[in-house]
């Protein structure tokens, strides 16, 4: 067997090696040069190139499996990912394994970062196999691509050709092995386009490791060296490093080498101070012979992909991106006016133009994703849609890294302002609004200084108000307390902003259910607002408006009703009659002189807002139809059930079209169109409409929610009122149950639980 990495030169002793190159002998004046021609083509087997050694911890993956398949029968496997997912170590193993077995006569590997380089192997092989002359590298390599072509009357030869780390498609147009029964081809790439397909050619993606495959490789590594960690702890490293198998390797030697366990290693990984350069090995201790640092895994590439068409977009678009949410971003928020207008910056500061550059298109936006998503660096899946673009954590840190200080901080104020442009005001997709909220959050973890200078950016008081009114009132009450501390310590108790996080954290926990609590805080609030800003300030109003709802839904109508009685005096005199603001002050002092119980100056007061609403917001407002609904629940309280059912149908319908099915809204007209079919006699109807809406509301806010909560209590009601008193007792029974749990047993849902039961048992 001969192995050639250098032309299987060989020597007599005092002689000059002949690989079939040309050499050249410089010794001070004297020049020798010695020309070789043609040698006699090697004995098989034979092997042309070096194999990377085979990985200490080499995980099987089912893409093994998938690149055996693709090569049976002369084809060719191009396996393409990005930089870090092992793609050379899987074409290593296949090329180790299909050698040792001795199921091939000539294996050749080469390092095909350019056409020149393939040139050159292809040529080396030429020399050491078929007579080819080494002093035309081109001829050599074409004599050498044809000699793998099967002879008829030969003795056929079963050879294994692999191209790793293919840097451009376009290097390889006209050297593709061919296909043959008795040859199979192998290319790795981080490149992922047309031009890698068809001709036998087939496109392997390799992707991250699965959480079992990434715990038994950190199990596996960390044994040879004597080491054992517990399963979950190597579980949640893996989490840590995105199951990305070069970070998961380097990771390993680092922990090895420092004499740290998994958790300390975490830490340590989770500290912004340090870079990922500092938490991992570096090129001098990097195991199984790698050459790059995860750090610099990415950097040709992102390189690469700025110098394409279009020229200049793509390494500001990974910036930007890499702001965000890994898990998906949305592509409207990488695509609208305000990332457009960061891109045509960033293109004219990297041309070095003084003047106005051409306005960077939205079609250029997602060309950029294109020349990202082609070279690895992100996948970008259009039809994905609220999740177009993803980037994997790590790609994002090392982006991040990079960047100079002054241009992070503009980068994070820029992705915060796609983001609340990209927000829609009435949220009629939940989904959306979650990945909309994960963005956030990333974006606040990434880079919380930058969103709390000058002021405190909108996205996140927009993310706040999202969570509570998705249905969140716990996790909302959570987000808002804690950005009310941060603003507090940062800003001080009498900011503008500081007082805004106060007011949320009051409305959000009078939401949730604490309505004597939020009383009292809105209380505080307005003294602090009067003083600061003055009686008549808007910010000021609205405090006083949410002081007396609130104290109306701890129990004091009549109170409610008149504090809400004088705030419309104000509002009239400070914004006028037609203000959106002053709108909603006439529909709470009629809402609270209802509950107080002028239940027919209620219906006669929304009627006449009803008309006010359509001439100043139209019928799609979202007021408008509040108002609507109010005027239908009132009507119900007046005796006229029937009529409720109608308005509620009707509204329902509206709803469905103007803020989709899961608005909080539109399943709030579903509960009331349930809850009058049961008052107009249907009981058996309310409770199949109250059972499919437990479904949804467990579905979008989960088993504990209040309105959760309530829609149980209401199934309960109406199956009992349907005739099934035994199954409501037990459903009361078991409500009681959660409601004792989890809002305490003075809470007014618990006191109802608590006599529904009492009157189902009896």
């Amino acid at each position: 067997m001969h192995v050639s990495g250098t032309g299987d030169a060989t020597a007599a002793p005092g002689g000059l090696a002949n690989s079939g190159y040309i050499h050249e002998l410089n010794v001070s004046t004297l020049t020798m040069v010695v020309r070789q021609g043609p040698r006699e083509p090697a004995a098989w087997p034979h092997q042309v190139g070096l194999v990377p050694p085979r990985a200490l911890s080499f995980q099987p993956r089912t893409e093994l499996e998938r690149l055996k398949e693709a090569v049976e029968g002369g084809g060719t496997a191009v396996l393409t990912g990005m930089g870090g997912v092992g793609k050379t170590q899987l074409a290593a193993d296949y090329a180790h394994s299909t050698w040792l077995d001795g199921r091939l006569d000539v294996l050749v590997w080469i390092s095909a970062g350019n056409r020149s380089a393939v040139v050159t192997g292809y040529a080396q092989a030429g020399v050491e196999l078929c007579r080819a002359d080494a002093s035309d590298p081109e001829q050599a390599a074409r004599t050498f691509l044809a000699w793998l072509h099967p002879k008829a009357g030969a003795a056929p030869c079963r050879w294994l050709v692999v191209l790793d780390d293919v840097s451009d498609p376009a290097d390889l147009r006209g050297l593709w092995p061919p296909a043959s029964p008795y040859g199979r081809s192998l290319a790795t790439t981080r490149r992922r386009e047309a031009a890698l397909v068809g001709h036998g050619r087939r496109l392997i993606d390799v992707g991250l490791f699965t959480e079992a495959d990434a715990v038994a490789h950190l199990t596996t590594s960390l044994a040879a060296h004597d080491r054992h960690e517990p399963a979950g702890r190597l579980a949640a490293l893996a989490h840590d490093l995105g199951h990305l198998p070069l970070a998961l390797s380097q990771a390993t030697a680092y922990l090895v080498d420092a004499d740290l366990d998994c958790d300390a290693y975490r830490r340590l990984l989770a500290d912004r101070a340090r870079t990922l350069a500092q938490v991992m090995p570096g090129t001098g201790a990097l195991p199984d012979d790698q050459q790059v640092a995860l750090s610099a895994s990415w950097s040709l590439s992102i390189e690469r992909a700025d110098r394409l068409d279009p020229v200049g977009l793509a390494r500001p678009m990974l910036r930007l991106a890499a702001m965000l949410d890994p898990n998906g971003v949305p592509g409207g928020v990488l695509a609208g006016p305000h990332a457009l207008a960061h891109l045509t910056e960033q293109r004219t500061r990297a041309a070095g133009n003084t003047g106005p550059s051409p306005q960077v298109r939205p079609q250029d936006a997602v060309l950029a994703l294109r020349v990202l998503h082609r070279l690895s660096l992100v996948e970008h899946t259009p039809a994905t849609g609220n999740q177009a673009v993803r980037v994997h954590r790590l790609v994002q840190r090392a982006t991040r890294e990079d960047l100079p200080r002054d241009l992070h901080d503009e980068l994070a104020r820029t992705a915060g302002d796609a983001l609340v442009e990209a927000w829609p005001e009435v949220e009629r997709d939940s989904a959306l609004a979650q990945v909309l909220r994960a963005n956030a959050d990333a974006l606040r973890a990434h880079a919380p200084g930058p969103l709390r200078e000058p002021g405190w950016h909108p996205v996140l008081f927009r993310a706040g108000r999202s969570l509570g009114e998705a249905g969140h009132l716990d996790a909302a009450h959570a987000y808002w307390s804690e950005l009310h501390a941060a603003a507090h310590r940062s800003l001080g108790p009498d900011h503008p902003d500081t007082l805004t996080t106060r007011h949320h954290l009051a409305f959000w926990r009078g939401e949730a259910g604490d309505a004597a609590g939020a009383a009292a805080a809105f209380a505080e609030l307005l003294e602090n607002r009067r003083r600061v800003l003055g009686p008549d300030h808007p910010d000021a109003l609205n405090t006083r408006a949410n002081l007396a709802y609130q104290r109306g839904e701890a129990g004091d109508a009549a109170g409610a009703a008149a504090a809400f009685a004088e705030l419309l005096e104000d509002r009239l005199r400070v914004l006028g009659p037609d203000h959106p603001d002053t709108l909603v002050t006439r529909g709470d002092v009629a809402g609270w002189q209802g509950m107080a119980g002028d239940v027919d100056r209620a219906v006669a007061a929304y009627a006449e807002l009803l008309e006010d609403r359509l001439r100043v917001l139209g019928p799609d407002h979202p007021h408008t139809l509040n108002t609507r609904g109010n005027l239908a629940y009132w009507r119900g309280e007046a005796g006229d059930a029937a009529g409720a059912l109608h308005a509620y149908t009707e509204l329902l319908e509206d709803r469905l079209r103007i803020l989709g099915p899961d608005h909080p809204h539109t399943l709030t007209s579903r509960h009331n169109v349930a809850r009058w079919h049961g008052e107009t006699g249907d009981a058996t109807r309310a409770a199949a409409e109250f059972a499919e809406l437990l479904e949804d509301r467990l579905r979008i806010l989960g088993p504990e929610h209040p309105r959760t909560l309530g829609t149980r209590s209401n199934l309960a009601r109406w199956r009992g009122e349907a005739g099934d008193a035994e199954g409501a007792a037990r459903a009361f029974a078991d409500l009681l149950t959660d409601v004792l749990r989890v809002l305490g047993p003075e809470h007014p849902e618990t006191v109802k639980a608590r006599a529904s039961l009492a009157r189902w048992q009896n």
